[in-house]
């Protein structure tokens, strides 16, 4: 995980680390100009100043949180010059800032040969670079540690938080951040992921939405580095889990029940493998195909897809005054507290008449989606957006043949899979959904983490975090 760097808010740069005398410029007969290099700026102070040592504060400081790089190069006849490129935020009186290009070159004549003066340019050269890291890493050491240092840190210093892994630590890394009093504004930071795991989802649902080609492996993460580089950010949903046990999750990616959470856990011990892991425990499951009971209720957006003629066991989604059509999000927010679940009832109540019941109660497998790939190579979700407000919920009922189970999921590497017009198959967009098992038996994964097998229920919450994007 890394973060881009911020120079913190409160005034003074810190204790002088360098100081001297040079040119204001690269040429002879610049003007003199003292210099104070400290860890958060550069002082500059005109002729007869003494950068560092008065109250008066400098004629100018360059903060190095928005310097992008600095070099030495010799000048004729003997001396030597250094130069720094910024890019400070500056506006007019009224109106939003802009970051504007500044670049500054001091002359260096201070040693009485070309070679000394050049030495001396390449130490502050160097210096002002080491100073203005874009990044700090900080290396995921244990469990949960991600989320504890999001949870703990002071995160008032950086822009973006970078997480280069798999969805499982990304997840850790939200849940961190909507564990702080500050969720509120820590949240706007944007966050950006590059594909390290063996999933990938988020990354390979970006790298959709940005319009490029799929791809895996090395090329998606060079895909992934240059939306990082260019700094484009949007809005992204999150979905609210609240389980019968009292655990209240955020989930960015979705929450699955039987034959593919299955997949997902099982095949962990074949990790090593990447993306071919799953495609292995694939096979192991359905050579063992599992059947759930349990109760799945949802609140529809609009009618099912994924059939030729809706059921008329399930009906389209109604307000409460009985008029067809989406339901408002009801994301409440006030006072710093956690979104409110407008839409969801606690777990030991009925859900609201205006929602659906699945009259079956037998499944294969579960699936609320909020993105469009559930993993590198499926594209579970194709009308899937970053902010559309929706959860993509699609439940396989018991029944369905090997083969059939196999077709699927070979569809759904090109996205396909609704095509084939499965009667066991439904797919349907929800704002809410509630699933409740029979008895605690099945793996329940979130964002590809194992959870234990019992009631849940989840809703959609509208644009509450930043995600970089290609757009």
């Amino acid at each position: 995980m890394a973060a881009g760097r911020r120079a913190p808010p409160e005034p003074g740069g810190g204790p002088v680390l360098l100081q001297g005398v040079f040119g204001a410029g690269p040429s002879p007969g610049a003007a003199s100009c003292s210099l104070a290099l400290t860890p958060r700026e550069l002082q500059v102070r005109g002729p007869g100043g003494s950068c560092g040592g008065s109250s008066a504060g400098p004629d100018a400081a360059l903060r190095l949180a928005d310097c992008v790089g600095s070099a030495a190069f010799p000048a004729a006849p003997s001396a030597a010059c250094f130069s720094l490129v910024c890019y400070p935020l500056r506006g007019p009186r009224w109106g939003s800032p802009a970051r504007q290009r500044l670049e500054r070159t001091f002359r260096v004549c201070l040693a009485p040969d070309a070679e000394g003066n050049l030495r001396i340019a390449q130490a502050w050269s160097r210096r002002i670079r080491e100073l203005s890291v874009p990044v700090v890493p900080a290396q995921d050491e244990r469990a949960h540690h991600a989320h504890e240092k999001v949870r703990d840190e002071d995160l008032s210093q950086w822009d973006t938080l970078v997480v280069m892994s798999g969805d499982g630590l990304l997840y850790e890394v939200v849940n961190g951040l909507m564990e702080r009093p500050d969720w509120e504004e820590t949240m706007k930071k944007p966050l950006c992921i590059l594909p390290g795991g063996s999933g990938n989802a988020l990354a390979a649902s970006i790298n959709h939405y940005a319009g490029n080609d799929h791809v895996a492996k090395k090329k998606l993460l060079m895909n992934c580095a240059f939306i990082l580089c260019k700094g484009l950010h949007t809005q992204m949903d999150l979905v609210s889990l609240s389980t019968a046990s009292g655990k209240r999750l955020f989930s960015f990616l979705g929450f699955g029940w039987g034959f593919i959470s299955d997949v997902d856990i099982d095949s962990e011990k074949y990790r090593r493998l990447g993306n071919a892991r799953f495609t292995l425990g694939t096979l192991q499951c359905l050579a063992k195909l599992r059947v759930y009971q349990g109760r799945l209720s949802y609140l529809p957006v609009g009618p099912e897809q994924g059939t030729s003629t809706p059921s008329s066991r399930d009906p389209p989604g109604t307000l409460p005054n009985g008029q067809a059509g989406p339901v408002p999000l009801g994301t409440e927010v006030s006072g710093g507290a956690l979104p409110a679940d407008s839409l969801l009832v606690p777990l030991c109540q009925p859900v609201p008449g205006h929602w659906t019941v699945v009259p079956e109660e037998e499944f294969v497998s579960v699936y609320a989606i909020y993105q469009s790939h559930l993993g590198t190579n499926l594209l579970m979700a194709p009308a899937a957006g970053l902010h559309d407000g929706c959860i993509h919920l699609f439940y396989l009922r018991a029944g369905i043949s090997r083969l059939a189970l196999l077709k699927i999921f070979l569809a759904m590497a090109r996205g396909t899979h609704l095509d084939l017009n499965c009667p066991h198959l439904r797919y349907v967009p929800v704002r809410a959904f509630r699933l409740e098992p029979r008895t605690a038996a099945g793996i329940m994964t979130v964002d590809g983490e194992a959870l234990a097998c019992e009631p849940v229920q989840g809703q959609i919450h509208n644009r509450l975090c930043r995600v970089l994007t290609g757009s």
